[in-house]
């Protein structure tokens, strides 16, 4: 039975964080909403699909800069420099391939050097060792809310594993631990 309240979230800031998952724009949305601030998005120019600021919820789309690069060497170069800066207090990077040690690890080091929290959307099964955390997210049916998500945390190297039933709560501008829906 998991607990009534998220363990490992908000996000350790100083560190780079993982997501994973059909709901980890979601998650890192939410995040960025629930940090505040500006959010460097780091992602390659040539994927096909898009974010679509209609669907920020909790978060002015005014505050996201949108940085495309060529590759994924070009974007974890972007985001480090991001991190180590500290101008933003969030900086997301889409990743289409796996992170080695070494990458990851530089990540960690700028994130901690600019006390920015970073977050990684991964695509499943190529997380980094050097990560802080790690999330699956994916949606969870209610025809009353369609908010509501599973977050599993799958990797945390500051305790242990579990999963969650959350939602988006608009009035409290918070992620809210709801029970799991019925049938």
């Amino acid at each position: 039975m998991p607990s009534s309240s998220l363990i490992a979230y908000p996000l350790r800031p100083g560190r780079v964080h993982e997501a994973c998952g059909p709901s980890a724009a979601s998650f890192a949305l939410w995040t960025a909403a629930l940090i505040g601030g500006d959010v460097i998005w780091v992602r390659e120019a040539w994927r096909a699909e898009q974010l679509n600021p209609l669907g920020f919820q909790g978060l002015d789309p005014a505050r996201v800069i949108l940085a495309q690069t060529m590759d994924q060497n070009d974007t974890l170069a972007v985001a480090e420099e991001a991190l180590r800066d500290g101008a933003v207090p969030f900086v997301i990077l889409e990743t289409t391939a796996p992170i080695g040690l070494t990458a990851g690890r530089r990540l960690q080091l700028a994130a901690q050097a600019g006390g920015t929290t970073g977050l990684c959307l991964i695509p499943e099964g190529m997380g980094s060792n050097a990560a802080e955390t790690r999330w699956h997210c994916a949606p969870v049916f209610d025809a009353q809310d369609s908010t509501r998500q599973r977050w599993s945390l799958i990797k945390n190297k500051l305790g242990t594993c579990e999963a969650w039933n959350v939602r988006w709560n608009p009035e409290a501008h918070r992620v809210a631990v709801v029970s799991p829906v019925r049938e």
